[in-house]
């Protein structure tokens, strides 16, 4: 595989592991909640399938890709950089009239770079290109792009919609609120602590550290 302007390492299509136990509670662990405590319990997970996963995810010898193609042949490109010493997870756009594709922001620990309000990630999750192949379901599109959340006042129906999304996914229904409470506390950049949920585990640095705001106009998708 091969993403035009990223220098990345080998590049292989991910797609296929967000099906398999264990993907979200690490895809959204780190980035969303692990300073609050975060078990693989979460996400309809147990402990082994996560530990299994994160050995896949995290090979330096395949770099997975999930693409998320959106409508006008634009897509949004998340890529795990499994370069040894620097691990990250990168977050891109291309389209076909640019020369390189775009990164807007990067984790590693933290949360670098443009970030995505509440409206813009909806405008991509609901905005899917029939003609182009990568993740067309709508709740993995939401929840693979959820790190990239930044929201201080998110709308009414916010919760519910991430709720559904973490429920098609396979996390238990009577789970699946509060965990989609925890992930949107934490995009508000503050997270939400309760005592009955275990200890805090390591990992995570805090908050992001950019506001999200109009990157999808300067990346001229409208």
């Amino acid at each position: 595989m091969l993403i035009e302007g990223y220098n990345g390492g080998p590049l292989v299509a991910g797609e296929p592991l967000v099906d398999r136990p264990g993907f979200w509670s690490n895809h959204l662990w780190g980035p969303c909640c692990g300073d609050a405590g975060a078990e693989p319990e979460w996400f309809g997970d147990d402990g082994a399938d996560v530990d299994a996963m994160s050995e896949v995810l995290m090979d330096p010898a395949r770099w997975p890709v999930f693409r998320v193609p959106i409508e006008g042949g634009y897509e949004a490109t998340v890529v795990y950089r499994n370069l040894v010493g620097d691990y990250g997870i990168d977050y891109l756009f291309t389209h076909p009239s640019w020369r390189s594709a775009r990164q807007i922001a990067s984790w590693e620990g933290g949360l670098n770079g443009n970030t995505l309000t509440w409206r813009e990630l909806i405008r991509i999750v609901d905005s899917p290109s029939s003609v182009a192949g990568g993740i067309e379901d709508t709740s993995a599109r939401l929840l693979l792009l959820l790190p990239l959340l930044t929201e201080h006042a998110l709308p009414d129906g916010a919760t519910a919609r991430l709720s559904s999304a973490l429920e098609a996914v396979g996390t238990p229904q009577d789970i699946a609120p509060i965990t989609a409470q925890h992930l949107l506390e934490h995009s508000a950049g503050s997270v939400w602590h309760d005592p009955t949920w275990g200890s805090p585990l390591s990992g995570s640095s805090g908050p992001p550290s950019a506001t999200g705001s109009g990157v999808l106009a300067r990346l001229g998708i409208t």
